[in-house]
């Protein structure tokens, strides 16, 4: 039975983690969700292999957004792990269990100006890349650099306001896109609070929003209003401490969300 009980545990394991991979970075840490802003659970030292049991997308680290989960139970980003292909590798964490997924793609891309507004002003604007509260090298209003100096950005720095907020418009759809790719078709969104959950989305990261109780709420058929008045004062920490700047952000999100509008914007644009 003891025999037996091993070889169903090395089946199993075979079959969950597969192939291993080696860690490319000096010092690579391995948090308790995708994104740096979660805690730190171990380290990875370069060329230690590490098993992915699935991915996942979040918090981007040099132009990748997509995040390992390791058979220690953590997630690293795979920026800092040689996999040989620049995608996924394997199953995506939660597979459809999310009830994500259901937008048929008319959904409006571009949220309201209201939203663009409430984004750059709780952003702030940076003319040149600097970093942000907690170390991140951003520039314009809240555009996280993805080369070294954000030589991907195409306007010239330093950064008028004018192309600040091009660039924040050339930044949004993305947030807008994966947070449409987490709601199911049941969930029905104005422009208003379509826009709301961009500015959230944008804030915290597609892969945060994909695995939050908000987003699971929502697809589940709750109030809209109530689910983002419960659940988005919930996010208001950044590297391990209350930000107040985040509380109020919060607080300007579901204003903004709980604000009346007669125009569609989910699962279908008006």
């Amino acid at each position: 039975m003891k025999l037996f009980s091993l070889a169903l545990f090395a089946a199993l394991s075979a079959t969950s983690f597969g192939k291993s991979y080696p860690v490319t970075g000096n010092t690579v840490n391995c948090r308790s969700g995708p994104g740096t802003s979660y805690a730190v659970k171990k380290s990875y030292k370069k060329g230690q292999s590490v098993s992915i049991s699935c991915q996942t997308s979040g918090t981007s680290v040099s132009g990748n957004n997509i995040w390992d989960k390791t058979s220690d139970d953590c997630y690293v980003a795979d920026h800092y792990v040689k996999t040989g292909v620049n995608g996924y590798v394997t199953t995506k964490c939660g597979g459809s269990s999310d009830g994500g997924g259901g937008s048929s793609g008319s959904y409006c891309k571009k949220i309201n100006t209201a939203g663009v507004n409430l984004v750059a002003q709780w952003e702030g604007f940076v003319a040149s890349p600097k970093p942000d509260p907690i170390g991140l090298p951003t520039v314009g209003y809240g555009h996280l650099c993805q080369k070294k100096g954000c030589a991907e950005v195409k306007y010239k720095f330093p950064l008028s306001k004018t192309t600040a907020k091009q660039l924040l418009s050339d930044d949004l759809p993305k947030y807008t896109k994966c947070l449409a790719g987490y709601l199911n078709s049941k969930v029905k969104l104005n422009d208003n609070q379509l826009a709301a959950l961009t500015s959230w989305t944008f804030n915290v990261g597609c892969g945060n929003v994909k695995t939050s109780t908000l987003v699971k709420r929502l697809n589940k058929g709750e109030s809209p209003n109530t689910v983002a008045g419960q659940e988005l004062p919930k996010w208001r920490m950044a590297g391990g401490r209350v930000m107040q700047g985040l509380v109020n952000r919060r607080k300007a999100e579901i204003k903004l969300f709980k604000t009346a509008s007669s125009k569609q914007a989910y699962p279908k644009c008006q």
